[in-house]
């Protein structure tokens, strides 16, 4: 492929904007250059302003015509700059906020955005990259420093880790393309990075751009290669990793509130065949004293795999209905799944109405695209109509009258096309879809006419092989409602229709809604939850979950986990057996397999039963912990399960490592990866560790260093950190019985400094049916705690906001467990009253419990004990 040469650009004139906190500049071009990918845009438009002290937005545009921008009804975002903070002098070329600074070259044009604090140079395009804005292929570049480590950019299953390696390209452009396939462009296009430098200081860079693109980190650059659109970059501040994922989410959306349920353990399968089956795995589960929350449907209750329709041998609605209301009554749910493509079929109610409304993607005929997925021939429903929500709401509101589903599970969102041409038709005398080969195309198609769209003069590496834009989806010169072509919003086709089905369950359900797409964009997180998609059962694919999860969190998605124990292939006990000890601690935890492969419940061998049984009890203790970290997530923008450089970014050695995670700030997971391994290197940051399985083991790490773990068959290594309140509750089966069980409070204290040490911890609580999660009074209540062990002092106390809500649930606390008293422990020789209750102190080495204290948790109190050396 020869490379395009650009002509160079020149800043013609400056206007300054004084309310928008920045600048506009209108660029043109100096120099006519030898072409490959089309004639330069011949006047540029950039546009610069503050919309906050930490974000920084900058756009460049034709000045003379409009281009394809992400409409805000997707990403809503503020185009207002902060003008008191921002300073724009043509003089020194340069515009200046409290954070951040950007600098320009007149000729030719480049740009750098540094950081005020120090003067580091954040993102660099010097003058001597290449810089290029055509009708379809923009590029730019910045330059990357050795020090630097960098995190997202698209979704992937990346074999080398977490961390963006140089001479790597990171494709965007959603496929459906198996996650067991590494070093690919998969379901979702997030182009997004954070980059974290010397000192622990991090950044993020955002692309708001939909289009297909590659993106080259070459080692001395980064480099977008993008098909069409705008250059359309922000730039965030920080410093700290976790606040640039918080500044990036304020930008394009924080996560949804996630219901309380949606934390415990689900169960799915694409092979039930029936009602029976389904109550036969839930009785399973019962039997075996195994948690199951939810159960799931894939697309087996189908009648011929079409939406909003159910088989009448198989499922029948009665039937269906029964079991689900029995779910219901034992504090389970339901959640099934609807693909998009919607088969043109007479007697299909669903088909006729969206027929009706003309809803549909059309081809460049100006007919409704035909494509084909599971049911056969289908059109694409349009997430981008107007009245697309009335549409799906209408339907979801039917179809929730007869099977009282409690969320809906949205795949195939890419838009998934087992066929490939710019226009197909039905074939004469054949049966299509062919029986017993659903995936093999069936449709006379043709690319006749084919336009710009389809073959651009720049070919990003989709799938890895430069595979046309339009293979396995729909083509990109079909176009949505108001002539969008799917060239531009192809990428934004799963996070249209998440919008859509959120909606549309908030007002049939009327309850906090439950969706988990394949397909993601920036911002998906704001409506949906999402699942790596078809992993392999495999140990490749085991560790390269913990990847995956991560970058979804940093993408803004925290609500997210993989297919427990392989999606495709005949998993193994042993590989089963591991991989629920780490999927228990996904934030979304789920056993899901396919049609072809065995049976893999949790149930169906004994050690699997075990070990299932011993990490899923600690995640079911942990569960009010982990909806703490939901309601961060929804309120901060936080990661639930977060890398370790998000807790000790100034502790170089976290950069790499992306076999082990946090659940917040402070609770370790240290997962078996390999087979036939019954230890585990793990590493600790600094600070003492504590095992959750047994208090009385722990780790002290004086500066950050690898310790080597015993991890028999059934145990996971679980640990949390000093300076940690963990809010905890008994096990149960379901989390309606856990959440009435009551409350334990884990405090670890240094164990090397326990005459001098504090911790801290939250806990938020509400009703879980309400749309909104916030602190509320009768709604909510959210609960800091604060903990000491000054001198002979030790201290744990708590403040309440807004405690009426937990007051009438009768949450109590129980106990208190403090750990890392060292050679302290509680003076038995003086016990203290508590709100008139006799402490009753239990010591072990460096454990302390202190039972039946039967406090209310919607009270504030306070704990103050004597403590005396061992003798």
């Amino acid at each position: 492929m020869i490379a395009a040469v650009s002509r160079e650009y020149r800043v013609l004139s400056v206007i300054e904007q004084a309310n928008a906190g920045g600048g506009s500049a209108i660029l043109v071009e100096i120099a006519d250059r030898i072409d490959d990918f089309g004639p330069d845009i011949e006047h540029l438009l950039i546009s610069v302003s503050y919309e906050t002290d930490e974000r920084l937005h900058l756009m460049i545009t034709d000045a003379d015509s409009p281009r394809w921008e992400i409409p805000f009804k997707l990403i809503p975002r503020s185009m207002d700059g902060n003008s008191s903070s921002a300073r724009f002098s043509q003089e020194v070329r340069k515009i200046t906020s409290p954070k951040l600074q950007l600098s320009y070259t007149v000729n030719p044009f480049s740009f750098t955005v540094t950081r005020v604090s120090n003067g580091e140079i954040l993102f660099d395009s010097p003058s001597s990259s290449r810089f290029v804005f055509k009708d379809q292929y923009l590029e730019i570049s910045t330059r990357i420093p050795a020090q630097a480590a960098l995190y997202g950019l698209g979704e992937s299953t990346r074999s080398d880790g977490f961390r963006i390696l140089p001479n790597s390209t990171y494709t965007l452009w959603a496929a459906d393309t198996g996650a067991d396939n590494t070093d690919v462009n998969l379901y979702g296009s997030h182009p997004f990075y954070m980059d974290v430098r010397s000192g622990g200081q991090a950044y993020g860079v955002l692309l708001l751009n939909s289009n297909g693109m590659d993106v080259n980190y070459e080692g001395e650059f980064l480099t977008y290669k993008v098909l069409g659109g705008v250059f359309d970059f922000y730039f965030f501040a920080g410093p700290s990793p976790l606040s640039v994922v918080q500044q990036y989410t304020a930008h394009v959306g924080k996560p949804a509130a996630m219901p309380y349920w949606s934390l415990g353990f689900h169960q799915c399968r694409w092979g039930y065949k029936n009602v029976s089956q389904l109550e036969h795995v839930v009785a399973e589960y019962k039997k075996a004293n195994l948690p199951l929350e939810v159960m799931w449907n894939d697309i087996d209750h189908m009648d011929v795999y079409k939406d909003f329709t159910l088989d009448p041998v198989n499922y029948p609605a009665e039937q269906l209905r029964a079991f689900v209301e029995k779910l219901h009554k034992n504090g389970q749910r339901y959640v099934l799944i609807v693909d998009p493509g919607l088969k043109p079929e007479k007697n299909y109610e669903t088909y006729r109405r969206a027929k009706e409304m003309d809803v549909f993607i059309k081809d460049v005929q100006g007919k409704p695209y035909l494509g084909q997925v599971w049911p056969g021939p289908v059109h694409f429903p349009d997430f981008l109509h107007p009245r697309a929500l009335e549409f799906w709401t209408g339907e979801v509101s039917r179809f929730h009258k007869e099977v009282p589903f409690d969320g809906l599970w949205i795949d195939m969102n890419e838009a998934s096309n087992f066929c490939q041409g710019v226009t197909c038709t039905l074939p004469a005398n054949v049966t299509c879809p062919i029986p017993g080969s659903f995936t093999q195309c069936c449709l006379v198609c043709s690319n006749d006419l084919a336009t710009k769209w389809d073959n651009p003069p720049y070919a990003i590496n989709n799938a890895g092989t430069h595979r046309s834009l339009g293979g396995k989806t729909i083509p990109t010169s079909a176009t949505h409602y108001n002539g969008t072509l799917e060239y531009n919003a192809h990428n934004l086709y799963g996070l249209a229709e998440a919008i859509v089905i959120n909606s549309a369950l908030k007002t049939v359900v009327k309850k906090r809604p439950f969706v988990l797409s394949r397909s993601t964009f920036a911002g998906s997180g704001r409506v949906t939850a999402h699942w790596l998609g078809d992993n392999r059962a495999s140990w490749n694919d085991l560790k390269y979950s913990i990847s995956g999860i991560l970058g979804a969190g940093l993408a803004g998605i925290p609500m997210v986990g993989a297919d427990i124990c392989g999606f495709s292939g005949n998993t193994t006990e042993e590989l089963c057996n591991r991989w629920i000890q780490l999927g228990a601690f996904y934030p979304f935890s789920r056993d899901h397999n396919d049609f072809f492969s065995s049976p893999q419940e949790l149930f169906v061998w004994k050690s699997v039963t075990r070990s299932a049984r011993k990490a899923l009890e600690l995640r079911y203790k942990l569960l009010p912990y982990l909806y703490t970290l939901s309601f961060e997530a929804h309120t901060l923008g936080s990661p639930v399960a977060r890398p370790l450089f998000f807790t000790f970014p100034n502790d170089r050695a976290t950069l790499d490592i992306d076999k082990q995670f946090l659940l917040g700030r402070g609770i370790l997971v240290s997962p078996v990866l390999t087979p036939n391994a019954t230890t585990v290197k793990a590493y600790f940051p600094q600070g003492t560790w504590y095992s959750l399985f047994d208090y009385t083991k722990y780790v002290t790490s004086p500066s950050g260093s690898y310790q080597q773990l015993d991890a028999p068959w059934d145990t996971i290594n679980v640990h949390v950190h000093e300076g940690s309140i963990i809010p905890m509750q008994e096990f149960a089966l379901t989390t309606r019985l856990a959440r009435k069980t009551p409350f334990t409070l884990v405090v670890a204290f240094s164990s090397t400094d326990s005459e001098n040490s504090t911790a801290s911890g939250e806990l938020f609580l509400d009703d879980d049916d309400a749309l909104e999660m916030k602190v509320a009074e009768g709604k909510s209540s959210f609960i800091k705690f604060a903990a000491s062990s000054i001198g002979n002092r030790l201290s744990v106390k708590s403040r309440v906001s807004y405690g009426e809500f937990a007051l009438q649930q009768k949450w109590i606390i129980s106990k208190v467990v403090v750990l890392g008293l060292g050679s302290f422990a509680l003076d038995k020789q003086q016990q203290e009253l508590v709100k008139g209750k006799i402490l009753l102190p239990q010591s072990a080495d460096h454990v302390e419990e202190v039972n039946e204290l039967n406090l209310p948790l919607g009270k504030p109190f306070h704990i103050s004990l004597k403590m005396a050396s061992y003798q």
